[in-house]
């Protein structure tokens, strides 16, 4: 009698143990390589928050300085009016680099940075002003325990006539210029403010 044997051919589905490693070692290369972009990323980001915060707290102790500057300046100008050494404002402007005051001119103080400004009124770099008329120069206001002042925080204030350009001359107006420094050599961060003072007189509104 004849049996008729039916053979099932099955089709094996799994890699071989070869294969499988290959495709386990690309998933983990896969997954290290996403997790160093990953830590690039949050190191980046952690190095790039930390100097945000110290650039602007670096800028927020010009400020400071800049406002130390004015309110030093303003308690100096109302004691010169008030013991009558000042009468009014004229004699008092800085004047000089020639051209510092005028608008039209390339070294005008608008169209220099801080820094620049700085340089043109000490231009040998001494530390003190080769300029008339300067309030304060490179002033530091901080104290140290050991009874100096900080360097580093410094300020800078002087006056500018506003109608030495053109216009109707007026000794009872001046602009106050405050430049706040935070640093040395060329890693300086500045602030600069700029208040118009006018003098009340009796009558006047």
């Amino acid at each position: 009698m004849n049996k008729k044997i039916r053979l099932s051919l099955f089709r094996n589905h799994h890699p071989a143990p070869g294969r499988q490693k290959g495709v386990g070692l690309i998933v983990i290369f896969l997954v290290l390589a996403f997790l160093q972009i990953i830590g690039f990323a949050l190191l980046m980001v952690t190095s790039t928050g930390t100097r945000m915060a110290g650039n602007i707290r670096t800028q927020q102790q010009a400020s400071n300085a800049a406002e130390s500057g004015f309110n030093n300046s303003w308690v100096s100008i109302e004691d010169s009016f008030a013991d009558g050494d000042w009468i009014s404002f004229d004699g008092h402007y800085v004047i000089e680099p020639t051209g510092i005051d005028n608008p039209q001119a390339d070294n005008y103080f608008r169209k220099l940075t801080d820094l620049e400004i700085l340089n043109v009124l000490d231009t040998d770099s001494d530390g003190t002003p080769d300029v008339d008329n300067v309030l304060y120069f490179r002033q530091p206001f901080i104290p140290t325990g050991s009874g100096t002042y900080n360097l580093l925080h410094t300020y800078t204030v002087f006056l500018i006539d506003d109608e030495a350009g053109g216009g109707t001359a007026d000794p009872n107006d001046a602009l106050l210029v405050c430049i706040g420094a935070v640093g040395s050599g060329n890693n300086v961060t500045t602030t600069r403010l700029e208040i118009e003072l006018v003098i009340r007189t009796e009558g006047s509104t």
